[in-house]
């Protein structure tokens, strides 16, 4: 999908540039143009009044000046009769490239859109996994290169296999979509929440010290949804984890996993 995204890229800058040589060249001929008519009438004014040293009669004079105006006004239309023209063929790829950029917007909107669904998870509409290790793996060089802080947060609902077997799917679901929302009141513009799949999820923490990654945590609480005049009690466990120097994707969202799975053995049981 990114290649397709480059690919529409380079087609629309080639057609930019193409239509910008056609203008460049459309607004010089018409600078030639009007340079030459003004060049033309400046020499015919000088021809008519510089004085008469040439020893040519007024008779011959008049009929020099008549043939150079006959002449004059032949070449002044026969210009003027081409830059109507050139005026109209203007107009036309005015118009040609309005439409192309309409259809270059729409085009690219088009491969926005589809790169969008790419990388989210439609039913929550977080990032998706596939994403979320392509970005993991670039904050960590990242993190490498500029000495920054970086953390991730890994969360699991709880029982919510329970939730599926006593509510069904839908219940479910709703539950996901929920914590989803939740998820993103509490975190940071700058942070990447992510669905791995199921109920299991990342949050990626770009330049985030191990302070802000408590006041974070402490922000992830319990919740309740109602479906069909019923409540459902949703909590989840959460485990964290700072970059270490030489940490793979793996090796940090491992260790975020194992605080994450040592919360989770501490719960009892089920609340729904």
């Amino acid at each position: 999908m990114r290649a397709d995204l480059n690919s529409v890229e380079n087609d629309d800058h080639s057609d930019y540039r193409e239509s910008l040589q056609i203008l460049d060249r459309t607004t010089t001929w018409f600078w030639w143009s009007n340079a030459t008519t003004i060049i033309l009438i400046l020499v015919a004014m000088l021809f008519v009044v510089i004085p008469n040293w040439t020893g040519v009669t007024l008779l011959g004079r008049a009929q020099y000046e008549l043939m150079l105006l006959r002449s004059l006004m032949f070449l002044m239309l026969v210009l003027n009769s081409y830059s109507l023209y050139r005026r109209r063929r203007l107009k036309l790829f005015r118009q040609q490239l309005s439409d192309q950029i309409q259809f270059s917007l729409k085009q690219r909107r088009r491969a926005d859109k589809f790169y969008g669904m790419s990388i989210t998870d439609p039913l929550t509409g977080l990032y998706n996994r596939r994403f979320g290790e392509e970005k993991l793996q670039t904050e960590i060089d990242r993190t490498e290169k500029h000495g920054l802080d970086l953390a991730v947060i890994t969360v699991d609902l709880d029982y919510f296999k329970e939730i599926n077997d006593k509510f069904g799917h839908p219940a479910g679901d709703w539950v996901l979509k929920e914590f989803s929302r939740n998820l993103r009141k509490v975190i940071r513009s700058c942070d990447l929440p992510i669905r791995l799949g199921g109920d299991e999820f990342l949050v990626i923490l770009p330049e985030c010290s191990v302070d802000n990654t408590g006041l974070i945590l402490s922000r992830l609480k319990p919740f309740e949804v109602v479906l069909n005049r019923r409540k459902i009690t949703a909590s989840y466990s959460r485990g964290t984890a700072q970059y270490q120097a030489g940490d793979t994707p793996h090796s940090l969202v491992q260790r975020a996993d194992k605080s994450m799975y040592a919360e989770k053995a501490t719960r009892s049981n089920p609340p729904v």
